[in-house]
């Protein structure tokens, strides 16, 4: 059943989706996984406004869009699978049986693969997208929690909090190729538009680390309490980090790796968790708060505070 939502905007958060680094179509529709209220809130991009509230599996984490906008995924983290929801009609079309507690996600380049973490089994589930099948199991490190592909598709990078590593998958041979040191409570990770570097997000150690990604050499950022998702901007020229403690959003010069300027969301408690970067806006969910932030990409203040689900989780753009 379709539970339609007439929250208004209010005045005044894996494995993210990163929307296509070279898009400059408007956004659409912005997608919330309400991980308490096992629902996902459908929200108008232009008005700030949720104007659908879907049931969504079983505590929802890591959410994805198709890049023609059709299908979006959802993280189930307590059924073990993944729902495969119609945007037109928001039903469930599929769902798929992955490892226990899958939390991150990411759509290959073509959406034709879908690669999804499972936090408690410590491996990552690959699924076709044309079969909605889960067509290979990859050992990674413990407790993965957030994937993200390289442009090219060529390599998946995992964040695994429970050993303090990033596995890198070669996407040919589903084959782990290496095992980089991460931190202390590597969570997210997001790939640069070149494939140099990896910007990883350890939680523990509050901080942002920018990984080589042929060296494995690390780069410091420091920014605010608890990192909880990085992303990186469509231009390639900023990475932007989910900051849980301070209420803030660190935007981070990648040629400097230094934070450039800070985004308050809100006091302490507001919990920023993930964010989502397009041309036009940086959405964050607000964990704690029960929020979506819309920050304007150009003058990065917040213009609009959308009230979703109980402990909102992940966030993907169309």
């Amino acid at each position: 059943m379709l539970l339609v939502s007439c929250a208004p905007t209010a005045s005044a958060h894996p494995v993210t989706a990163d929307p296509s680094p070279t898009s400059t179509r408007p956004d659409s529709r912005v997608y919330v996984t309400n991980q308490q209220d096992n629902t996902v809130s459908v929200i108008d991009a232009h008005a700030h406004k949720v104007i659908a509230t879907v049931p969504a599996g079983t505590a929802p984490e890591g959410v994805a869009v198709s890049a023609d906008g059709r299908r979006l995924y959802v993280a189930d983290s307590g059924s073990a699978r993944v729902s495969v929801l119609d945007t037109h009609t928001y039903k469930t079309v599929a769902t798929v049986p992955v490892g226990k507690s899958p939390t991150g996600v990411a759509l290959s380049p073509d959406s034709g693969s879908l690669y999804v973490t499972n936090g408690t089994s410590n491996t990552v589930s690959l699924i076709d997208t044309r079969t909605q099948r889960a067509t290979a199991t990859i050992p990674v490190g413990r407790s993965p929690v957030n994937v993200a592909l390289s442009r090219d598709g060529a390599q998946a990078y995992v964040t695994n909090a429970g050993s303090g590593t990033l596995s890198v998958i070669d996407t040919r041979t589903h084959q782990v190729t290496r095992q980089l040191p991460a931190g202390q409570s590597p969570v997210a990770v997001a790939v640069t538009k070149d494939g140099k570097a990896a910007y990883v997000a350890d939680e523990v150690g509050t901080r942002v680390l920018a990984i080589a990604t042929d060296s494995g050499k690390a780069a410091t950022v420091n920014v605010g309490t608890g990192p909880f998702d990085v992303a990186i901007g469509p231009d390639g020229r900023h990475a932007y980090s989910a900051n849980l403690g301070p209420g803030s959003v660190s935007v981070i010069d990648t040629g400097s790796k230094h934070v450039s300027a800070t985004i308050d969301l809100g006091p302490p408690g507001t919990d920023p968790f993930n964010l989502a970067v397009t041309d036009d806006a940086i959405y964050v969910t607000n964990q704690g708060a029960g929020t979506l932030a819309v920050v304007d990409s150009a003058s990065r203040k917040v213009v609009a505070t959308v009230t979703v689900g109980a402990q909102p989780y992940g966030v993907a753009v169309s």
